[in-house]
């Protein structure tokens, strides 16, 4: 049973320069990303990729009051993943209710159940937007009782500022931040 996986989260096209809400320069990830998918796949790691999966009139819309403009909608090329995820990699799709928010890839799935079945005891997490989902998939991975690393060189944020406080913020609730 694996002890580890790498979290991926939210490395889709409306995430990426020229998508419908992209983070700056999180293309230039892309590579490390994959690079990190194969080291932790050839050394037996669970692969799980976290993605928004959005319908057509979800809350988080600014045609219904919400911040964002419309992205990652479900069966849109926007929601499509931008990194080579092997084909047992496991896909979990948050925020699918209409009327429910969830930036953690834990918040309304079975993330937590499922990675506990296998046997995970440390995660690795890594993608964008390191400020929103990245940060909130670390800690609340951290509240499920895993020991959690964040991959310092696999992740982008949307504002430079922002991203320091967020990662300042997971360092100091006991999140490692490494490279490997």
């Amino acid at each position: 049973m694996p002890e580890e996986a790498l979290i991926v989260v939210d490395m889709q096209r409306d995430f990426m320069p020229g998508g419908a809400l992209p983070v700056p320069e999180g293309d230039k990830i892309i590579p490390k990303v994959n690079e990190y998918i194969k080291k932790f796949r050839e050394k037996g790691a669970l692969i799980v990729a976290t993605r928004d999966w959005h319908p057509e009139n979800h809350i988080s819309f600014k045609e219904r009051g919400g911040p964002w403009p419309k992205h990652c909608v479900q069966n849109t090329p926007g929601a499509e993943f931008v990194v080579d995820l092997p084909e047992d990699t496991i896909i979990i799709s948050k925020a699918t209710e209409p009327d429910k928010e969830a930036y953690s890839g834990f918040e309304g799935t079975n993330l937590d159940k499922i990675l506990k079945e296998k046997g995970v005891k440390r995660v690795y997490v890594c993608g964008v937007a390191t400020e929103y989902c990245v940060r909130a998939t670390a800690l609340d991975a951290l509240k499920h009782g895993f020991e959690v690393y964040l991959l310092r060189d696999a992740v982008k944020g949307i504002k430079p500022e922002d991203e320091e406080k967020a990662l300042k913020e997971m360092e100091e609730k006991g999140i490692k931040i490494v490279t490997l």
